[in-house]
């Protein structure tokens, strides 16, 4: 069950990737690097939610994208990332997340709609860490056991923008 905190930024989340990477939803506030800082108010919220972006395409494959969102709860309490990836992939692979060239491990899809497939990682003081200090982050989705498809995203102004998310 989700509570209501995790749940309006689970509505939001939903919101910013529900225009797909090409058009994210949300008022750019701010830039840091690669990453921006896009603010919404959800239908059915009572304030303005901010959540810290980045959208890249697979390098060999120009039509799939993928969408990071880092976001704080209403709380404060628990910080979250939802990575949207795109429809037809193979769900119970899970998604791959390696910073610079160290595996950091899978995590779940939780549900797909129309525009793709959401997981979702609870990040912990570790993961923070590594994605302030890496270069790079490598977000691997799966067609089929055997193939993965690689989507490097530059960590350049992740730790800056972090600090600046409401």
């Amino acid at each position: 069950m989700i509570s209501a905190l995790t749940g309006a930024a689970l509505a939001f989340a939903l919101l910013l990737a529900g225009a797909g990477t090409a058009a994210a939803q949300g008022v750019v506030r701010s830039v840091y690097g690669d990453w921006q800082i896009r603010c919404e108010t959800p239908p059915g919220a009572q304030n303005e939610q901010c959540a810290l972006m980045q959208s890249v395409t697979a390098e060999d494959r120009p039509n799939v994208g993928l969408t990071v969102i880092v976001l704080k709860t209403a709380d404060q309490k628990t910080r979250l990332m939802r990575v949207v990836a795109p429809l037809g992939i193979l769900l119970p692979s899970g998604l791959g997340l390696k910073i610079d060239d160290k595996d950091v491990g899978r995590a779940g899809f939780v549900k797909c709609l129309p525009n793709g497939c959401i997981a979702e990682i609870t990040m912990d003081d570790n993961l923070l860490n590594e994605l302030r200090n890496g270069h790079t982050s490598t977000f691997i989705i799966f067609q089929s056991p055997e193939e993965g498809i690689g989507f490097p995203m530059s960590l350049k102004g992740f730790g800056e923008g972090y600090d600046h998310l409401p």
